[in-house]
C-alpha cells in the first residue's frame, strides 16, 4: 500500500485472494466441423489451433470500476493495470475542450469549465523535493495548473484550470461532520435510527476516508461495516460541492465541469471510481432534464463522476515534463483566479488572510487528525480538560484520551495506520462466535467489551491502510527519484538515464526514514506559511479573516465556520445535507473461485455418499 516499505513491513503486505474476474487468456475459436480433422490420434500443433498464436492474443485490459466489483484481490490500486485517470488523460481533457469560465458555460458555450483540488500531503511531498515550503509549493501547482507559464502555454487550446482548491478547506466540512457524527452518537447511547437515510455507525466509528482501508473492509471484512463513519472524504467533498453548486444554481451540467485531484495515493483513483460519488446520488429527482432510460420502468441515469481523475504528486510532476515545463522554476507566487461565483462559497473556499496561529499538534497524525480533532471539539464543553497522547505497540498505533480537570476521563480514541495493525483491529470487532458444543457458552473475542474486543472504550478510530499515515503515500515523491527530479534542465532522454541509474541503486532503510521525515515536517509546518497574499472582502465589507490553519485544524472560535458553509450549501442547492455529505458502503461478494452451485442429482449422490450408500 505504501511506496516507502522496508523488509521489516512486509507483513503489511495482502496477498491477492481468488482469481480475478477478467481473464488473461484467451481460449481458441472452435474450428468448423468441416476443418476438424477426423484422426483422433493427429498430433495437434499450438500454430493451428483457432489458426491464430499466442502473440495474437490481446492484453486483457481491467478498468478501475472492474477492480472496485471484484473480491479477487486486496491488494493496493497500484497493482492494477489502468488506462485512465493519468497525467495522460489530463492532457487529453485540456486538448479535447477550451476552458470556460462560469458565465460562458451557463450561456451554453462548448467547452470544460477545469478544477484542481491539492491534498496538504502532496504539497508536502513536493516541498521536501525541492527544498521549499508547503505554501511554496502550493505556488508551484497553481502556476502549473492555473497561470500562463504553466499548462494554458501550450496544448490545442491553450486550456487551463479555473481554481485549485485546497482540500483542507474540505477536510473542515469533513472534521465537522466527523465530530457531530461521533459526539450524537455517544449522546444517543449509539442506537442507530431506522428513520434516517444514513443509519448512525456503531462504536467504534472507524474512519471511512482511506479507499483502501475501505476496499479490504467491503471485500474481507463485511462485519466492520457498521462501524464505518458515513462521511465523504475531503476529496469525494469537494468535487460534490462544486458540480452541485454549478449545477443546481447556475444550470451548468455536471458533465461540463471536469474535476482532477492531486492526491497522495494511488487508492483515490478507486474512490474517484465509486457508482456513489455520482450526481445521482445528490441530483435526485429534482430535476427533469437530465437524459436516462428506462429499465424495468424506471428511469436510470447515467452518473457523472464528482471526481473525473486522480493524479498523485509524481505524476504532477510526469505531468508537467509532459508540456516541457521547468516545474521548479515557475513563480513563487499565488496565481489571481476567477471567483467562484457564489461570494460567501469564495471566501470559504480560498481564504485570502489568516491570522497567525499556533504549528499544528503533531500528536494530530499526518493524515488529517480526525481522532485528535473529535476530541479538541469535546474539549471545548469540558474547559479545564487537556488531551493526552499514549503510544500503543508501535508507532502507527496511538490513543488519545481527554482527561477532565478533575481527572476523570472524559472520552478516548485511536489512530490505527498500517495493513499490520488494521487486521488486529478488525479481528478485535469480529462478532462472537457460536459454540460447536451441544449447549457450549458463545466465545467471545479477546479483550473488554463484548463483540468489539475491548475496543468499544474508544468513541472513534481513524484507520489509514499506509503505515506512517498519508503523507507515506504510494503516489509520493520517493527517495529514489530525488536527483531524478533535481534534475530539471535535462532533456527527457537524460532524465531516462538517470531514472535508470537510480533504480539500479535501492535506497537503504535508514534513507527511507529520513526522507520520511522531511515530508511530515514539511506538513506539520505548513501552518506557519500563512495564506494567500492578497486580501478579500465579505459582503459586510470587512476584512474576511479566516482563523484554521493549513493542515484544515478548526480551532474553537471558529467551528462554527463549516457549519455557516454547509447550511449555505444547501440552500444553494435545495438538496438535503445527508445527500451532499454523506455515502455508502455495501459488502463486495464475488462468485470467483468459488464452485458452482450443485444440482440437486449431485446434492442427492453426495449425500449418499456421505452416509455409505450410492448408485
Amino acid at each position: 500500500m505504501s511506496a516507502i516499505l522496508s523488509e521489516s513491513q512486509l507483513n503489511d503486505f495482502i496477498t491477492p485472494g481468488v482469481a480475478c474476474i477478467k481473464p488473461v487468456e484467451t481460449l481458441p475459436a472452435q474450428q468448423p466441423a468441416s476443418e476438424q480433422s477426423l484422426d483422433p490420434y493427429e498430433v495437434t500443433t499450438e500454430d493451428r489451433v483457432g489458426g491464430q498464436t499466442a502473440s495474437a492474443n490481446q492484453p486483457a485490459q481491467i478498468s478501475l470500476t472492474d477492480c472496485l466489483a471484484c473480491s479477487g484481490c486486496v491488494t493496493s490500486a497500484e497493482a492494477v493495470l489502468v488506462s485512465l485517470q493519468s497525467h495522460e488523460e489530463v492532457l487529453n481533457n485540456l486538448d479535447a475542450h477550451r476552458s470556460l469560465s462560469v458565465e460562458q458555460a451557463a450561456n451554453g458555450f462548448p467547452g470544460k469549465i477545469f478544477v484542481a483540488s491539492v491534498s496538504p500531503q502532496a504539497r508536502a511531498s513536493l516541498a521536501a523535493t525541492y527544498g521549499i515550503s508547503s505554501r511554496e509549493a502550493g505556488c508551484l501547482i497553481e502556476q502549473l495548473l492555473c497561470g500562463a507559464q504553466g499548462l494554458r502555454a501550450g496544448g490545442t487550446h491553450g486550456s487551463g484550470f479555473n481554481w485549485c482548491i485546497d482540500t483542507n478547506r474540505l477536510r473542515d466540512l469533513a472534521l465537522w461532520g466527523t465530530a457531530k457524527e461521533a459526539l450524537d452518537a455517544a449522546q444517543n447511547d449509539m442506537e442507530r435510527s431506522d428513520h434516517d437515510r444514513h443509519p448512525q455507525p456503531k462504536r467504534p466509528i472507524l474512519a471511512s476516508s482511506c479507499p483502501g482501508w475501505i476496499c479490504y473492509a467491503e471485500k474481507t471484512h463485511p462485519h466492520v461495516l457498521p462501524h464505518l463513519s458515513r462521511l465523504k472524504s475531503p476529496q469525494g467533498l469537494t468535487g460534490t460541492l462544486v458540480k452541485s453548486v454549478l449545477a443546481r444554481r447556475y444550470g451548468i451540467h455536471p458533465s461540463q465541469v471536469w474535476h482532477v485531484a492531486v492526491m497522495p495515493c494511488f487508492d483515490k483513483k478507486l474512490e474517484a471510481s465509486r457508482e456513489e460519488l455520482t450526481n445521482t446520488y445528490w441530483e435526485g429527482d429534482c430535476r427533469g432534464n437530465m437524459n436516462g432510460t428506462r429499465v424495468d420502468g424506471q428511469t436510470k441515469h447515467e452518473g457523472v463522476r464528482d471526481v473525473d481523475c486522480v493524479i498523485t504528486a509524481r505524476e504532477l510532476l510526469m505531468l508537467a515534463q509532459a508540456r516541457n515545463i521547468r516545474f521548479p522554476g515557475l513563480p513563487l507566487k499565488h496565481v489571481r483566479t476567477e471567483a467562484f461565483p457564489d461570494p460567501l462559497l469564495d471566501s470559504f473556499l480560498f481564504p485570502r488572510l489568516r491570522r497567525s496561529s499556533q504549528a499544528q499538534e503533531r500528536d494530530a497524525g499526518p493524515s488529517g487528525g480526525y481522532s485528535y480533532q473529535i476530541l479538541g471539539h469535546l474539549q471545548l464543553r469540558h474547559p479545564g480538560s487537556h488531551i493526552k497522547s499514549q503510544r500503543g505497540r508501535n508507532p502507527d498505533v496511538i490513543e488519545y484520551t481527554l482527561v477532565a480537570a478533575d481527572g476523570t476521563i472524559v472520552a478516548r480514541t485511536a489512530r490505527y495506520y498500517g495493513f499490520q495493525n488494521i487486521q488486529n483491529l478488525v479481528q478485535k470487532l469480529q462478532p462472537p462466535k457460536p459454540s460447536k458444543l451441544l449447549g457450549g457458552a458463545t466465545r467471545q473475542p479477546r479483550g473488554k467489551g463484548g463483540g468489539t474486543g475491548g475496543l468499544s472504550q474508544y468513541l472513534y478510530v481513524e484507520v489509514m491502510a499506509c503505515p506512517g499515515g498519508c503523507t507515506n503515500g504510494g503516489g509520493q515523491v520517493k527517495v529514489g527519484d530525488l536527483p531524478d527530479n533535481a534534475l530539471v534542465e535535462g532533456t527527457a532522454e537524460e532524465a531516462d538515464k538517470q531514472r535508470q541509474e537510480n533504480d539500479k541503486r535501492k535506497p537503504t532503510v535508514s534513507e527511507q526514514r529520513a526522507w520520511l521525515a522531511q515530508v511530515d515536517e514539511a506538513y506539520y509546518s505548513a501552518d506557519s506559511d500563512g495564506g494567500h497574499d492578497d486580501t478579500t472582502y465579505d459582503s459586510d465589507g470587512d476584512i474576511d479573516m479566516m482563523d484554521s490553519n493549513v493542515n484544515g485544524e478548526i480551532r474553537g472560535d471558529t467551528q462554527d465556520q463549516p457549519e455557516q458553509a454547509l447550511r449555505h450549501w444547501t440552500t444553494l442547492t435545495n438538496v438535503p445535507l445527508e445527500g451532499l455529505l454523506y455515502t455508502s458502503y455495501r459488502a463486495v461478494e464475488s462468485d470467483v473461485g468459488k464452485q458452482s452451485k450443485a444440482s440437486d442429482v449431485e446434492r442427492v449422490v453426495g449425500l449418499a455418499s456421505s452416509v455409505g450408500g450410492g448408485w
